[in-house]
């Protein structure tokens, strides 16, 4: 089977920030500043729609 990994960076972040949200939310020591959140969900979000 092979893996076909996505071209668009905007899906790229948009997984990293969903797998940072899901580790620090089962991790209680796992802490990263809510301004790198907000940036990277936005950043994703207007990849997303550029089509990048």
């Amino acid at each position: 089977m092979k893996f076909d990994f996505t071209n668009n960076i905007g899906f790229i972040l948009l997984a990293v920030y969903l797998i940072l949200i899901g580790i620090s939310g089962f991790v209680t020591g796992f802490m990263i500043p809510a301004i790198v959140f907000n940036v990277l969900a936005l950043v994703a979000g207007i990849f997303i729609l550029i089509g990048k």
